[in-house]
Order: C-alpha cells, then sequence, then structure tokens
C-alpha cells in the first residue's frame, strides 16, 4: 500500500487496494522518469553549450566527407613530413579519419568527393612538442589567482585558436589540461589533440612551486596550495611522494610525465643552474612512468641537470640550451630525445625587468644558437616546440618560422611534423590517439594543411593564418577557403 492509500485508509476506515506497486505503473514510471531524466539532459547541454559560445568556445561548424564516401585532394604537391622534398604526381584519399592511400592522379575511387588544391602545397597538421594549454591564454597572476573555471574558459577559446592557426597537436608539459583534451576529444570545444602530461612534478622550491615564501613552512595539515589543487603542479620531496604523484597523473591519464630538474629563466626561487631532484627520485618518476608503458620529459638548462635526466631514465630533455658539447654528444649516444624551443630573446620573447632574468634570456638565447648547429651536427633526435606562455599565443607559427634560419625550411618543418610525431610516439599505449601522426602515409591519422606558400624556399607564410587554406583533423574539414 502506498503513502497515499494508507492515509485515506486512515481517515475513512475503509482499505482499497491500489495498483501503485503494479509492473504496468512501475513501467509507467520508469518511462516518465527516463523522459524527465532526458530533458534535464539535453536542457543541461543546451545550457553548457550556451556558456561555451559565450566565451566563443562553441564548436565551429567541421565536416567530413559524406556519408560512405572518401576524401580524395588532388592538383598537388606534397610535403609527406619525412622527405625533405616536395612529391608530385600524387593525391590524398582519405577515408574516415585515416589517410587510405596516396594514388596517382585519376586513380583514386571515382565515388570519391574531390577537393582540387590547384597546385597548392599539403603538409601534415603541425604539432608543437612544448605548450602549455591552459597557461596561455591568461596572464601569469590571473593564473594563479582567478577561478579556474575562467582558466579552462579560456584555455577552451585559445585552443580553438591553436588549431586554426594550424597545429593539429600538441604535446601538453604542465597544467590541467585533461578536461579540455576529453572536451575537444568530445566535440564540445574545436581545438588540437591534446598528449596531456598534467601537473608538472616539482620538489620544494624548484620550477614547479608557485608558492610565496610567506606561505613556508609548509606543515602536515596545511591544504594543498592554489596551484597544485588546481593541477597545476605537484610537489614532491622524496621518493615515495615521487611515485604518489606520478601516479596521480597516470590516474587521471597522462600520455607522459613531466618534471622539473632544473632551474628557470624568470623563476622566483630558483636559479638557472639550480639541480632539482636527486637521481634516486628522477628514477622513481622513471619507473613510475615505464610500468605504465609510458615516459618522463624533463624541464632543464645545464649540462649537469641534463646528465642527470640520461642518467635515470629521463627520454626527453625540455629546452636543455646550455648544454656543452660533450653533453650532446651523450644525448645522441642514448637516444634521448630534445625538445628545442627558438629562444632567442626576440620580440616575441618574454620581457623581463628584472636584470637578472634579462641577464639568464640573454644566456640562453646565445645557448639556443648553438642548441641547433649540435643537434644537428651530432644527429640527436630532435623536435620543435613553442613554450608560449601568458598570453602570446598568436606567436605559434612565427617561432616556427625561426628555425628556417638554422636550416633548410623543408627541414624545419619536419621537426614540427614527422620528428615531433615520432617523439610523441614514446608514449606508447597512453598515446590517446591510436595511429601515426606528423607524416601524410597510408594508415596515418588524417591530419593535413593545403598552404598558400613554396615550402621549399621559406616559412613566412606560417605568419598569416589566411595562407592556411585547408585544415583537416581526423578527416574532418575545419576550414576550407578552396572551395569545392
Amino acid at each position: 500500500m502506498c503513502q497515499t492509500c494508507f492515509q485515506s485508509f486512515a481517515q475513512s476506515g475503509r482499505l482499497r487496494f491500489c495498483r501503485c506497486g503494479a509492473p504496468e505503473t512501475l513501467a509507467a514510471m520508469r518511462r516518465i522518469e527516463a523522459d524527465i531524466s532526458r530533458r534535464q539532459m539535453l536542457g543541461g547541454m543546451a545550457a553548457v553549450t550556451g556558456m561555451f559560445a559565450g566565451f566563443g568556445l562553441a564548436p565551429k561548424p567541421a565536416r567530413g566527407q559524406a556519408a560512405g564516401r572518401p576524401l580524395l585532394l588532388t592538383n598537388l604537391r606534397l610535403f609527406d613530413g619525412n622527405t625533405l622534398s616536395l612529391r608530385q604526381g600524387v593525391e590524398v584519399l582519405i577515408e574516415g579519419d585515416r589517410i587510405a592511400a596516396l594514388p596517382a592522379p585519376d586513380q583514386g575511387p571515382a565515388e570519391a568527393e574531390r577537393i582540387d588544391c590547384g597546385g597548392r602545397t599539403v603538409i601534415p597538421g603541425l604539432i608543437d612538442t612544448h605548450w602549455h594549454t591552459t597557461l596561455v591564454a591568461v596572464s601569469q597572476i590571473a593564473a594563479m589567482t582567478q577561478d579556474i573555471g575562467f582558466v579552462h574558459l579560456m584555455a577552451g577559446r585559445e585552443a580553438g585558436n591553436t588549431l586554426m592557426r594550424g597545429f593539429t597537436t600538441v604535446r601538453d608539459v604542465g597544467g590541467p589540461a585533461f578536461g579540455l583534451q576529453a572536451a575537444v576529444d568530445r566535440g564540445v570545444v574545436t581545438g588540437p589533440r591534446i598528449f596531456p602530461a598534467g601537473a608538472i612534478i616539482s620538489q620544494t622550491s624548484g620550477h614547479g612551486d608557485f608558492r610565496f615564501s610567506n606561505s613556508l613552512p609548509t606543515m602536515p595539515a596545511d591544504p594543498a596550495d592554489y596551484a597544485s589543487a588546481a593541477g597545476m603542479s605537484g610537489l614532491a620531496d622524496g621518493v615515495p611522494e615521487v611515485l604518489r604523484r606520478t601516479r596521480e597523473q597516470l590516474m587521471k591519464g597522462a600520455s607522459q610525465i613531466k618534471i622539473a630538474a632544473g632551474g628557470g629563466v624568470a623563476s622566483q626561487y630558483d636559479p638557472l643552474e639550480s639541480l632539482q631532484f636527486t637521481e634516486a627520485e628522477m628514477r622513481a618518476a622513471v619507473d613510475a612512468a615505464s610500468d605504465w608503458g609510458t615516459y618522463v620529459c624533463a624541464h632543464v638548462y645545464t649540462s649537469p641537470g641534463i646528465r642527470r635526466c640520461i642518467a635515470a631514465g629521463v627520454k626527453s630533455i625540455e629546452h636543455g640550451q646550455l648544454a656543452d658539447e660533450d653533453t650532446v654528444r651523450l644525448m645522441a649516444d642514448s637516444g634521448t630525445w630534445w625538445s628545442i624551443q627558438p629562444f632567442l630573446a626576440d620580440e616575441d620573447a618574454n620581457q623581463y625587468t628584472d636584470p637578472k632574468a634579462a641577464a639568464a634570456q640573454k644566456t640562453v638565447a646565445e645557448g639556443t644558437m648553438r642548441a641547433f648547429e649540435w643537434a644537428d651536427k651530432h644527429k640527436v633526435n630532435w623536435a620543435f616546440g613553442t613554450d608560449i606562455l601568458y598570453g602570446g599565443g598568436e606567436s605559434q607559427g612565427r617561432q616556427l618560422t625561426k628555425l628556417a634560419r638554422f636550416m633548410s625550411p623543408l627541414a624545419a618543418l619536419h621537426r614540427a611534423t614527422g620528428a615531433a610525431g615520432e617523439l610523441l610516439a614514446l608514449s606508447g599505449a597512453r598515446a590517446p590517439y591510436d595511429g601515426p601522426l606528423g607524416v601524410i602515409a597510408q594508415g596515418a591519422l588524417a591530419d593535413l594543411l593545403v598552404i598558400d606558400g613554396d615550402a621549399e624556399a621559406g616559412l613566412d607564410w606560417l605568419a598569416d593564418t589566411d595562407n592556411l587554406r585547408l585544415i583537416v583533423k581526423g578527416g574532418r574539414i575545419f576550414k576550407n577557403s578552396l572551395g569545392g
């Protein structure tokens, strides 16, 4: 007897047998509840989409080929990401999210949807191997003090801009990028593929310790600081804590682990030449990552720091511009990757009023010139990254153009496509996407650009996004100013 029927019995003294528990009644109630839940879900989705749209984050119109129809790019020159020359007499066939084949002209399937590239060059989607998705679009003070929801919304807007600059993949090396990655992969927000590292794992006083000195000393009962609570950094001292922080990022879905192994140019506390984490602490992170089939990359500039990283099993050196030539040889001999940024103390560099930071920036710029020379001389595996922070995202393409000062334009493009894809592949089974990236080859993920510009002559066309005439990610067209 239900409550309503019980109350009726108590008032009238007459017993009535209700149908509240009958199977057909319960089935009807389940249908009603399901309909209510569905309406609430749809309303919630509409509200979320409206919120994103208010920040310019609603997904941009994108389309793949018509259902069941492949997409064929014709009348083109091809840079495949690895071969340092342009190929002609070839077309690009896309089926679903993959490159199905590179047929000769007029050999593609008759039913394919065709796009005439007008003799332009087709290149793989660009890859930035040192990116901070959640820190690029806000100021440093905003990143450390504003509501984290605001930081994430700004990151979502910047993700769309990143894709429109032709960067179809980024390796995020520090910050809470897991939510944005999920939103992009689900089509809620437009943006690049994201290989997330999660929080930068740092020792106390290290490059990832964003606390103010007046918060010290830390006591066992103290709550996490803002940067740690938000997932920007994970402070760890000693092997057990390093293991914990590493495993936390793996639990969240990290495709690689990032540690801070040395000081920074503008670090408030840690000198540029400082060594951070003992070899045992580094090895703890490496072992935990290896147990999950992935690797550790490390922020570090100096030779002693790089050598300690290599001894501990770190697979990718981030920055490293102060390495001496013997250390560069060691990187080559050990198969260690080098993610190099064009830090040249130029118009795109961070501006510092602190004389100490300005001097460190100049030293790093001088080391950058040697880094490109020695990386080529000793055949180090290296890839392009930018490390743009705090509002400079629009310079991302220009940063890549600077590599052409040190090598041929196609060699520079290789470092942001084929070579970068090889670095991403170190994530193994922890890679968020199944398939080769950075190349235009059969079976690779269909990320590519059609450009206005002579890729053999220079890279200046990267400075203007209007020169990117077609942007395809995962077989979906996100921009097409070619027509067809």
